[in-house]
């Protein structure tokens, strides 16, 4: 990650991930509402599992290729974690990079499991993501010792993100469904990616002029530059909201009425009743 294309990668997956989130929270709140109305119209509860496994299986996939550049890439240290001839911890910035990937690739595995099988509660998944934002943060933290001013500054405001993720992930094992906390998480993750950019564009411009990484309004700058951020991510995902929901009840209005009162097949509402809040 000491380089701008290594900011710029996991920016742009989390960037992708919270675009991707916004949208499927605001369909899966809209199918629950209109369960009962244009249902071949609307996403199943098969449907959605299906793309759970698929959202899950590609985050482990690039958790594991994450893993691998860290690992074999330039300079890495290619599975060695003690140097005995030089006597010293050996890449310890890699290995950190490459635990947070582990861990969210554990994420992913877990979540395969609880949307594929029965033998794990569903709740899991979103403690497993909890435990993946507390542990990027928790990695973080102790990541910025001898750094200059404004290095520490742009790493710590990722903290705030990264911890706030986190705490909404936790909130969600107990409530479930709830739009407004999976909306939260989606803007947060947003912030996340366009702040992996903007870290990059800070500490390892690819053009232009250096930034001071000593001056106290340089510093000031940037901090008002992470409520820019923020305040963008928030209105972005209404915004994602908005198109979807004109994209439902335009479905839903081409619904024929006699569709319309149709009732879900036995299978579907199975699948329903084992969750309200999927």
């Amino acid at each position: 990650m000491g380089s701008f294309p290594g900011h710029a990668l996991p920016g742009s997956f989390f960037l992708f991930v919270g675009l991707w989130w916004g949208v499927k929270s605001t369909l899966w709140h809209l199918t629950r509402r209109n369960k009962n109305h244009g249902l071949t119209r609307l996403p199943s509860r098969a449907a959605q599992r299906r793309l759970e496994i698929i959202e899950n299986s590609a985050i482990v996939f690039f958790s594991f290729v994450g893993i691998l550049a860290e690992q074999f890439a330039a300079n890495g240290p290619k599975l060695q974690l003690y140097d005995v001839s030089e006597n010293q911890w050996k890449d310890m910035m890699n290995w950190q990079h490459s635990t947070m990937y582990m861990f969210f690739g554990l994420m992913g595995a877990v979540s395969l499991i609880v949307h594929t099988t029965a033998a794990a509660p569903l709740p899991l998944d979103r403690l497993m993501l909890c435990l993946a934002f507390f542990n990027e943060g928790f990695l973080f933290l102790y990541h910025l010792h001898g750094r200059t001013m404004l290095d520490i500054t742009v790493h710590q405001l990722l903290l705030y993100v990264i911890f706030g993720q986190a705490l909404i992930a936790f909130l969600e094992v107990f409530h479930r469904g709830n739009v407004i906390l999976e909306l939260l998480r989606s803007a947060l993750t947003i912030v996340q990616g366009t702040w992996f950019w903007q870290i990059g564009f800070v500490l390892y411009p690819p053009r232009g002029p250096q930034w001071n990484l000593k001056d106290h309004s340089t510093v000031m700058f940037v901090v008002m530059c992470f409520s820019w951020h923020l305040m963008s991510a928030l209105l972005f995902t209404g915004l994602i909201y908005g198109i979807v929901s004109c994209v439902v009840r335009a479905r839903l209005k081409r619904t024929p009425p006699l569709e319309m009162g149709l009732l879900s097949k036995p299978g579907d509402r199975d699948l329903e009743s084992e969750d309200e809040a999927f």
